[in-house]
This record gives structure tokens, C-alpha cells and sequence, in this order.
């Protein structure tokens, strides 16, 4: 159980992060040094804070619930995070550059219009919005964890509450210099405490316990077994081709087009660092994802196998904090702790920060007209960053009822959106025959066919594919119904809004030649 030594480890970590992170932010005397850092950061930073910011506590307490629960087959959606950030990098930053872009959607404006950028941008708004109302939700559960071993009786939504206070209190004084600097101090501090843990496991492990996971099939890490239908492959989220292929589509989504990671890809030097920084991070997610698999693996052949009612537990994320509380020495369990939470605000500081950015620079701009000077676009910066805070924490409280491992959870949240985000930019490479109406109107009616498709499309042997809008209706009486792949959901999406957008652009061509 956690001792005095734990708290008071992780009361002074606090301390000494916060301070540290408000003399790494420096002044913002404009919104460029708020947002950007002055584009002077080094790529090497860059690319640790695009890992922290894209995995944080989904990662840390996530991953290894996979990896409890299942195999190490989650670890092929990473090979397919490092294709996608390649062609990123190819495609997609080169344009950014040339353009010397300050937002990912300030490209659409360029290319197709204002309503193009603006819808975009609130598109980006609320995914955003929704999973960092995850990323705040499994920042809670350490938090909770920690709170109950000492005797206190709380309830999520309060540790919410005050996780997401200090996080719009840090956000609103550091700005990205800031916020950068401390992911790369927080995942040093988590990966360090991984580590440790994994130690600890390694010496306490029963005998046997290797060649029973062998016998369950724990150490499976590609899922390449022929014969599977079509049904089957587009039903499996961790079939190789699946995984991969869908992993690679959703990091071009992800990284090329969502703001939260584009806007420090956009605080590099040049173009030459910012690909250095995304490449490397997809080396350096493939090795985060394989520690926290071998994490969850170690925490299976050490809890023997047991299931979480067996344990105490309500959700399996809950399993890695557990063993913290409960199995690491004294003043390690609290630095762990420590770094897991922090790393989690730094996360969704820089999520506020995006939000921020993107409402300043692609709507309110857009739609007020209105010539700001630099004391003031840094003024409202800051105002946008405490509206946004106020509002994720609302929907954070909205999640805490699902069973899903919450990194599962956050990713399927964002593939409602970005498959519409990504075709979008796709369109603005490849096609010039579309214009600003039908990329805005394929966009939207996009979201709106993935929105039904990802509720309401089910798959069982005996029935087939299926609508089943009501969960407690047909879906839920057909036995074994299945939901296509959470991965493929941003290929999909890119498709249908490539199609989409070009088959407005014509009928509004046709219509025009026929009135």
C-alpha cells in the first residue's frame, strides 16, 4: 500500500514539475510563441512530446490491459503508426511548409475556401473534445486508486474536477514551449517506472507461468492465419492485415490533418527537423507499445491469470495501477504514480492548446474579420484555452461507465471523424476539379454515414450484415454480432468523403448546365 514517503514523493514531484514547466514556457509575447514556441524547439524534444501527447495514460495503464486481457497482437497497429508517419512526412508536411501554415486546416482554407477550413476545424473541435474526455477519464483511475488505498471515499467525476483545474491552470501560463519540454520529462519519468515494474515482476513471478501463457496463446504477435473470410478480416480489429493497414491510415489521419499533433510538427526548425522528429516517433511508439504489452504480459503470469471480479476490480485498466499501490516499494509506487498523472495533464494541456489555436486561427479569425495585434490574439488565446478546459471536463465524466480498456476507447472515438478529415486533405492533394461547397458538404455528410455506420452497421454468422440502431434490439439478441474493425473506420471515412465530395461537385456542376 502507499506510505507517507509515496505522498509526499508525489506532492513534491508536482512542485518541482509545475515550477519547471513554467520557466521551460518562458513569456508568449505573441500568440505564435503561445502556439508555436517560437519555432525554435529541437526535433529531438519534438519527437518525444509527439509520443507522450499521442499515448499518455491511454498507454500507460491501457496497454498493458490489453496485453492482460489478450496478446501482443495490438503491437501490429504500431508497425502501421510507422507507415502512416512516413507518408506523412512524404505527402503531407512538404505542403504545410511551403505554405508556412500555422494550423493544419489553414491548407484546406487555401486550397478550397473558408466554409472548407471552418468546418474542418470544428471537426477537428470535437473529436478532440471527445477524447480528451478519455484521456482525462483514464487519468482518473490511478487518481482514484491512489485516493481509496488512503482511506478516502471519491467518486470519478470529482478527481476529474480537479485533474482538469490544474491542467487549464498550467496550460493558460506555459503555452507549447512549456508543455513540450514536460512530455519529454514525463515519459522519461513513466518509461523509467515501467521499467522498474517489469523488474520487480521478472523477480516475483511463479515458476511455470511462461509456459502457461505459451499455453494460452499469450505471446501471439502477428495474426497473419489464412483462410479467413472477408467478413472475418473486416470484423477483426488485430487480423495483420487489418491492423496494419488500418493503423497506417488512421496515424495519415492522425498526424497529417489533426491539429493536436501537426501543431508541433509546425514548431520545428524546418522541414528537415519536423520529419525527423515524426519518423523517429513511430520508432520510438513501436518500442512504448512493446514495454507496456510485455508490462500487461508480466502482470497476467504474476496475478496468475485472474480475471478482475477475481481481483477486486471493476475495469481491466485498473490492474497496472493496483500493482502499483500495492506491490512496489515504498517512494518508487509514488514517483510512478506521479509521472503517470502528470504525464496525462501534460497531454491534455497540449490538447487545450490545440483546441485554442485552432478556434483563434480557423473560426474566430475567419468569421469575425476582425485585425488583432499580438497582445490581443494572445489575450483571447488564453480565454479559449479556460472555455475549452470547462467544457472537456464535462464530457470526461461522460465515459465513466464504459467497460472498454480505454485506449481502445480513445482511438475508436477519434476513426468517427477522421476519416472524413483525412479525405478531405486527400482531396486537396489529388483532386483540383473539386471545389469549396462540395469538400464542405462531403465532409459533413461523411461524418454522418460513419456516425450510422459505426453504430448501427453489425455483422453475425447467421444473420449476415445487418442495421441495428437500438443496442438492446436486434443487435443485441443476435449472439456474437460484430462491428466492422475500429481501424478500418478512418479508411472508410477517407473513401467516402473522396466520393462524396466529388459526386456534390458534379451535381452541382450538372444542375448549374441544366437550370
Amino acid at each position: 500500500m502507499l506510505t507517507t514517503l509515496d505522498y509526499a514523493v508525489i506532492a513534491i514531484y508536482f512542485v518541482a514539475i509545475t515550477v519547471f514547466g513554467i520557466k521551460a514556457g518562458g513569456r508568449q509575447s505573441s500568440q505564435k510563441d503561445f502556439f508555436l514556441g517560437g519555432r525554435d524547439l529541437p526535433w529531438w524534444a519534438i519527437c518525444f512530446s509527439i509520443v507522450a501527447t499521442e499515448t499518455s495514460t491511454l498507454t500507460v495503464i491501457g496497454v498493458p490491459a490489453i496485453a492482460y486481457a489478450g496478446t501482443f497482437t495490438f503491437l501490429q497497429i504500431a508497425l502501421g503508426y510507422l507507415v502512416g508517419r512516413i507518408v506523412v512526412s512524404i505527402v503531407f508536411l512538404p505542403k504545410y511548409y511551403d505554405q508556412s501554415l500555422q494550423t493544419a486546416y489553414a491548407f484546406l482554407g487555401n486550397r478550397f475556401g473558408a466554409s472548407t477550413q471552418i468546418i474542418a476545424s470544428i471537426t477537428f473541435l470535437i473529436t478532440r473534445l471527445l477524447a480528451d474526455g478519455v484521456r482525462l477519464f483514464a487519468t482518473a483511475i490511478p487518481v482514484k486508486i491512489i485516493l481509496e488505498a488512503a482511506g478516502f471515499d471519491v467518486s470519478y467525476f470529482a478527481v476529474i474536477c480537479v485533474i482538469g483545474l490544474l491542467t487549464i491552470v498550467y496550460t493558460s501560463i506555459g503555452g507549447l514551449k512549456a508543455v513540450v519540454w514536460m512530455d519529454f520529462v514525463q515519459m522519461i519519468v513513466y518509461i523509467i517506472g515501467a521499467v522498474i515494474a517489469i523488474f520487480v515482476l521478472l523477480q516475483a513471478l511463479p515458476e511455470g507461468w511462461g509456459e502457461l501463457a505459451a499455453s494460452e496463446g499469450k505471446f501471439k504477435f502477428l495474426d497473419v492465419e489464412l483462410g479467413r473470410s472477408i467478413n472475418e478480416i473486416v470484423t477483426s480489429p488485430y487480423v495483420f492485415i487489418t491492423a496494419v493497414l488500418g493503423g497506417g491510415v488512421f496515424t495519415m489521419a492522425s498526424h497529417g490533418t489533426d491539429q493536436l499533433i501537426v501543431q508541433r510538427l509546425l514548431a520545428c526548425k524546418n522541414l528537415k527537423d519536423s520529419k525527423k522528429a515524426l519518423i523517429g516517433s513511430g520508432f520510438l511508439i513501436i518500442i512504448q507499445f512493446a514495454l507496456f504489452l510485455i508490462l500487461g504480459l508480466l502482470l497476467w503470469g504474476y496475478y496468475g491469470g485472474a480475471n478482475i471480479v477475481e481481483l477486486g476490480l471493476s475495469r481491466t485498466d485498473e490492474v497496472y495501477p493496483k500493482f502499483i499501490v500495492e506491490e512496489l516499494p515504498a517512494g518508487i509506487s509514488g514517483l510512478i504514480l506521479a509521472g503517470i498523472i502528470a504525464a496525462a495533464m501534460s497531454t491534455l494541456s497540449s490538447s487545450l492548446n490545440a483546441l485554442a489555436s485552432s478556434t483563434l486561427g480557423d473560426i474566430y479569425v475567419l468569421t469575425t474579420k476582425k485585425s488583432l495585434n499580438d497582445h490581443q490574439q494572445l489575450r483571447i488565446a488564453r480565454l479559449f484555452t479556460l472555455i475549452w478546459g470547462g467544457i472537456f471536463i464535462v464530457f470526461a465524466s461522460l465515459f465513466q461507465n464504459q467497460q472498454n480498456p480505454v485506449v481502445e476507447l480513445g482511438l475508436a472515438i477519434a476513426t468517427f471523424t477522421y476519416g472524413g478529415l483525412l479525405g478531405v486533405f486527400v482531396l486537396g492533394l489529388i483532386n483540383k476539379q473539386v471545389k469549396d461547397i462540395g469538400a464542405s458538404i462531403g465532409l459533413v455528410l461523411t461524418i454522418v454515414v460513419m456516425t450510422l455506420v459505426i453504430f448501427g452497421v453489425k455483422f453475425s454468422e447467421t444473420h449476415g450484415w445487418f442495421f441495428a440502431f437500438d443496442g438492446s434490439s436486434e443487435s443485441g439478441m443476435i449472439e456474437n454480432a460484430k462491428a466492422i474493425a475500429w481501424p478500418l473506420y478512418t479508411l472508410l471515412g477517407a473513401l467516402l468523403t473522396i466520393v462524396l465530395s466529388w459526386v456534390v461537385e458534379k451535381s452541382k456542376h450538372f444542375f448549374l448546365r441544366n437550370r
